[in-house]
């Protein structure tokens, strides 16, 4: 059983960074594409930010573009995404998520990752 634990949330100022990290365990990690997903205060979770099983290809949503960066480490399980020049609207709870399509095909879709963290909170004050 895949397990998943993000940290590195907290609260921050318009224009800071923040580097939030995803730990796994329980399966082999480096066979898997995942995802950074985020959901705000009565809206629907919304994709973020994918990478492929060896980091090869990266995906973002238009909206982070340029501001965040996906990357993975998989001698130590983890994915990480560093976000900078933070504003108010990226504000939520930001879930990791193992696509359970495999390696190499990278999705938007919630529904096609089939392990999920407990989420990490992200404040940004104006």
């Amino acid at each position: 059983q895949v397990q998943l634990v993000e940290s590195g949330g907290g609260l921050v100022q318009a224009g800071d960074s923040l580097r939030l990290s995803c730990v796994a365990s329980g399966g082999t990690f480096s066979n898997y594409a995942m995802g950074w997903f985020r959901q705000a205060p009565g809206k629907e979770r919304e994709f973020v930010a994918a990478i492929t099983w060896n980091g090869g290809r990266t995906y973002y949503a238009d909206s982070v573009k340029g501001r965040f960066t996906i990357s993975r480490d998989n001698a130590k399980n983890t994915v990480y995404l560093q976000m900078n020049s933070l504003k108010p609207e990226d504000t939520a709870v930001y879930y990791c998520g193992l696509n359970s399509l495999g390696g190499v095909v990278v999705t938007r879709t919630p529904t096609d990752y089939s392990y999920w963290g407990q989420g990490t909170l992200v404040t940004v004050s104006s």
